[in-house]
This record gives structure tokens, C-alpha cells and sequence, in this order.
């Protein structure tokens, strides 16, 4: 079945703590009321909205399993291991998930899920490299910790969630509009030869080759590909509700000519978008941003916002 007639779950994680401030664990409530489910179904698409997941109880103090290296560690792995449970019953059901956040700590999750029975590859769209582990960390803040955990590097906590192994290999991963990296960080891309596309390689190379090039790098040895999309990778002009914005990146056209392509490459088998804040937007206007990406990903074509 081809990607554009394949059914779609959305899936909301209200989930915040593994940010540094609070307010992202409402975006998935902001991009329904961006009328997300009603866009999709525009298509014609087999769209179901299969709630939140919700932590019974979540810790308001740091727990014993976290402290300052790695915050909310506890309430943390027990989000994830839901969400990877839910992601990957609906890759194995056929379906797309679509998870909408939340911070980005929940993408150790979704990657998990649909890794569970296949060779993934990862392009990773985000202003940040989410690189960093509880020995390079400057924050503890586990949403920076979310694509190294996913290699396999970090708390074994993080990294065994789904199964003690790695859920993506770094020649399967793309990182693109990568902007801001720690030097722990850039020093785990030298070690382990990820690719990464800056916002200046985008700027030189046009938003089109680049994404060829990504697409050719995480689909040549792998089953399908999940698409991590951290709002801040867009510029702030275009959305201003993130909790780490960082100037210089992508314009929501060009991202949106990014979701076409990746859209018509046939290769997309799961999805998370997060850090969208309402808390800190400008009339839910990230929270349309975000919105009008996942139509575009997804094959459901609208106006964009100016």
C-alpha cells in the first residue's frame, strides 16, 4: 500500500517535563484546535484520533532514578514506554502514527515503536542535534537527550526502552537545520559519521537537493523512514511558540516543499511533531505552522500561512 492511502493515527503525548520550560505539553491541544484531524480529513483519509496518552500520576519533584543529570527520568521512561507500545501497534497495523507533543523527548518513544520490526532511518529536523547525554548535558534536560538515547548512547533507562539495542544505526540518520550543538555533541557526530545538514548547507545547497540527499542517505538500506520534526527547526519569525528558539532557520516554505518531497518519496512510515508552546505563541500561530507541515508530509495540500 502506498504512503498516501495508508491510514493515519494521531496520537497526542501532553507531555513537558523533559523540557526546560513548561507549556509544550498543551501543543497537542493547540493543533487540534488548529483543526488538524478536520485538515487531514479533507483527503479523504482514514484519519483516527486515538486521544492522549496520559500518565496517571507525574512527580512535581526530581525523582530518585533522575536528579540534575537526566530530570523526570522516571516519569520520562514510563511516557515512552506507552508511547512506544502505541506506535508500534499502529505500524504493525498498517497505519501511519502521526504523534504530536509534547517535548522531544517523546521521539525515543515513537522511534522506538517503529523500529520495533524494521530497519528504520531517521531524519531529524530540528534547530538542535538532541545529541547530548547525562555526561555532556548542560541542563539535564532530557528532550536534548532524545536522538543520542535512540543510538544507543546515554542512561540505560532511555536506551533500552523498546529493547536493549540500538533503534537507528548513524548511517540511517539525517539531521537538517541543525543550528545549535554542545560540544559533546558535535564531538558524537565526529565520532559516528552522522550526516547533518546545517541551515548554511541549506541556504548553499537549496532545501530541495538537501532533502534528496537525506532521503537517498536514510532510505537506501532501510524499510521506511520516521520523520522527527522539533518546531524550532523552523525560523522564529515563522514560529514563535518554542520554548528554544534559535534565529537563522528554515522559512515555512521551504519546509513545506521538505514535507512534499519526503511526502512523494514514498518512504515515510512514522511521524512525531513536537515543541509547539502555546504558552509562548503569538494567536496559536506555530501551532498552524505545524499544521500546515503535517498537511504538506501527509499529501493534503492547502494555502500556507503568510
Amino acid at each position: 500500500m502506498s504512503m498516501e492511502y495508508k491510514p493515519i493515527d494521531v496520537i497526542g503525548v501532553p507531555f513537558d517535563l523533559g523540557a526546560g520550560c513548561r507549556g509544550c505539553r498543551m501543543g497537542p491541544d493547540a493543533l487540534r484546535c488548529a483543526e488538524l484531524v478536520q485538515h487531514l480529513r479533507q483527503s479523504g483519509r482514514n484519519v483516527e484520533d486515538t486521544g492522549d496518552i496520559i500518565l496517571s500520576k507525574t512527580r512535581t519533584i526530581e525523582p530518585e532514578m533522575g536528579s540534575h543529570k537526566a530530570k523526570y527520568l522516571k516519569d520520562i521512561v514510563r511516557m515512552n514506554r506507552r508511547l512506544y507500545r502505541k506506535v508500534a501497534a499502529s505500524v504493525e497495523n498498517g497505519r501511519i502514527p502521526l504523534v504530536v507533543g509534547g517535548d522531544h523527548c517523546i521521539a525515543i518513544g515513537s522511534i522506538a515503536g517503529a523500529a520495533k520490526h524494521k530497519r528504520i532511518g531517521v531524519i531529524w529536523f530540528d534547530a538542535h542535534g538532541d545529541l547530548n547525554t547525562v555526561h555532556t548535558s548542560p541542563s539535564g534536560n532530557v528532550h536534548g537527550m532524545s536522538l543520542a538515547a535512540a543510538l544507543g548512547y546515554g542512561h540505560p533507562a532511555l536506551t533500552r526502552i523498546g529493547g536493549n539495542h540500538s533503534k537507528v544505526l548513524p548511517e540511517d540518520v539525517v539531521l537538517i537545520g541543525t543550528r545549535s550543538l554542545d560540544p559533546g555533541e558535535e564531538e558524537l557526530i565526529r565520532r559516528t559519521g552522522i550526516q547533518l545538514f546545517s541551515a548554511r548547507d541549506i541556504n548553499q545547497l537549496g532545501i530541495q537537493e538537501v532533502v534528496k540527499r537525506a532521503l537517498t542517505l536514510v532510505s537506501e538500506q532501510t524499510e521506511g523512514v520516521h520523520l522527527s520534526l522539533d518546531v524550532d527547526g523552523l525560523d522564529p519569525s515563522d514560529a514563535p511558540g518554542v520554548g528554544t528558539p534559535v534565529s537563522g532557520g528554515i522559512r515555512l516554505r521551504e519546509a513545506q516543499m521538505a514535507m512534499r518531497q519526503i511526502a512523494e518519496s514514498g518512504a515515510l512510515l512514522s511521524t512525531d511533531f513536537v515543541e509547539v508552546n502555546p504558552a509562548l505563541d503569538l494567536r496559536n500561530r506555530t501551532a498552524h505552522a505545524a499544521v500546515e507541515l503535517i498537511c504538506s508530509l501527509l499529501g493534503v495540500e492547502r494555502e500556507s500561512i503568510e
